[in-house]
């Protein structure tokens, strides 16, 4: 006799009882729950739950509404889905649990799903989000949690959209017995605008918005995460001692030189001197003369590169006037101006344009403890590499910034020659992409300590160091050959 095969999935209906149980007992079928098997007794049942489980919960609870916390996430909340159903019992599943409680089932505005279930609402979720009755606290989105997802409808669809979803849940707050939550809500809505009374929110996020200073929070939290990962670190000192001041004569030169590189705007070191020491623009390239020349003149004036911010005000001004003196001749980039549409490179999308301010205040705010320079200097990089301020020249920008940490505070600054520029660029995309922070820590510290290596006294010195040390090998070809950077015979003033 063949043996029969089952279903992933097979209901106490499917099938007579007696059949069900004897395959039970043999191991053809598994019990998942009271009325539900599986076939696929091979896999973990938690897992067929999970590819099954609207099935499942449609099968036993015909009707059921997603609801509260897990209708902001549309599915199950650390092993706990919530729907309004008449059923009494919790209905137990390998990984998860159903929680039905009462109420009035589907109401204007629910999605259908297949399954026969339903989703609620935006507004219908806003409102059981609130509910603080005896039990709520398992199953619904804390008051902090609704605040914020009230600052990213705002920043997503507007205050229309907004006003909108109060309307809406005005009509259903009767049906859904949720008077109180409907007040409350209120006052979330009318302060994200501005419009309202803030002193009762608790979210950072929407009092940064009801103030017009919204920010991005995931950038926000990256930003904790780094400054709680180099303050952990011991101080990493360089210093540029006076007795190596001859040695570092053209530094800002090659600085100027290596960071335009890394932008794509490219030149012979013969050019690029000719530009800076002689004023001679190539023919054709007057704005790619210029952003060497206006990065030269930054990096190279010690007085300017003294300037670091000590306040969130003195931040952004000190990254507008930089902004305004790199662009100077590209009017289309808006000089000194932020960016008024969203910027991106490759996979990362940056702040946007509505979030610039409040993102970059709450960054500087969040780094103000960093005590030591080369901290801080990474740390201010990143978050302007981060937000991305302004339409081009936010890479420079970056850099000037970093550099000015370090020169203040009289320590060596950096360069990151061509063949370093994958390193660079990699770095920056793992501590965005998965915050991955030691190897930027680490790419920089080592860029410091080969800047201080190099003998930049004359340009026959120093064009002699970047050749030995493959820094002027282009990073795609040297990475194929397996060329590295290596550090120049010169004397080092790690300390």
């Amino acid at each position: 006799m063949a043996r029969q095969e089952w279903p992933e999935v097979v209901f106490s209906g499917d099938a007579d009882p007696a059949v069900l149980s004897r395959a039970a007992r043999r191991g053809t079928l598994r019990r998942l729950a009271s009325g539900v098997y599986t076939g696929a007794v091979h896999l973990d049942p938690a897992e067929v739950v999970r590819r099954n489980l609207w099935r499942i919960v449609g099968h036993r609870l015909p009707g059921a509404v997603i609801v509260d916390r897990s209708a902001r996430r549309a599915g199950p909340v650390d092993g706990l889905l919530v729907v309004d159903h008449p059923r009494t019992r919790p209905l137990s599943l390998p990984g998860v649990t159903v929680l039905a409680r009462r109420g009035p089932g589907p109401v204007p505005g629910d999605m259908e799903l297949p399954d026969g279930l339903w989703i609620a609402s935006t507004a219908r979720q806003l409102l059981d989000n609130l509910d603080r009755s005896r039990g709520a606290a398992r199953r619904t989105l804390t008051d902090t949690e609704v605040e914020e997802w009230v600052d990213t409808l705002a920043g997503a669809r507007g205050a229309g959209a907004l006003y909108r979803l109060l309307d809406q849940a005005r009509h259903l707050a009767p049906s859904l017995g949720r008077g109180r939550e409907l007040a409350r809500l209120e006052v979330m809505i009318r302060a994200a605008p501005g419009t309202g009374d803030v002193s009762a929110l608790g979210s950072e996020r929407l009092r940064a918005r009801a103030a017009g200073r919204p920010f991005d929070a995931h950038r926000v939290a990256a930003f904790e995460a780094l400054a709680a990962d180099l303050s952990a670190r011991a101080p990493d000192t360089v210093p540029a001692l006076a007795a190596d001041q001859p040695r570092r004569r053209l530094l800002p030169f090659y600085e100027a030189y290596f960071s335009n590189d890394i932008e794509g705007t490219e030149f012979t070191l013969d050019e690029a001197a000719s530009i800076v020491f002689d004023a001679a623009v190539p023919r054709g390239r007057p704005a790619d003369a210029h952003d060497v020349l206006a990065t030269y003149e930054i990096v190279s004036d010690p007085a300017e590169m003294a300037r670091v911010p000590a306040s969130a005000d003195d931040f952004e001004a000190l990254l507008a006037s930089r902004h305004a003196r790199l662009m100077a001749v590209r009017g289309e980039t808006l000089p000194g101006r932020y960016k008024t549409r969203a910027n991106r490179a490759g996979g990362t999308e940056f702040v946007a344009p509505e979030l610039v301010i409040g993102t970059l205040r709450r960054g500087f705010d969040i780094g103000a403890g960093l005590a030591s320079p080369f901290a801080r200097a990474v740390y201010l990089s990143f978050v302007t590499s981060e937000v991305h301020p302004f339409t081009d020249g936010n890479g420079r920008l970056a850099r000037i910034m970093m550099n000015a940490e370090l020169v203040a505070a009289g320590e060596v600054r950096i360069i990151v020659p061509t063949v370093y520029r994958a390193n660079y660029l990699a770095a920056l995309r793992g501590a965005t992409h998965t915050g991955h922070y030691a190897a930027l820590y680490a790419m920089l510290a080592f860029a410091r300590r080969y800047t201080a290596q190099v003998d930049f006294s004359t340009r026959r010195s120093a064009e002699a160091d970047l050749e030995g040390t493959n820094a002027l090998r282009d990073a795609t070809d040297a990475e194929a050959a397996g060329v590295r950077l290596t550090l120049p015979p010169g004397p080092a003033t790690t300390g």
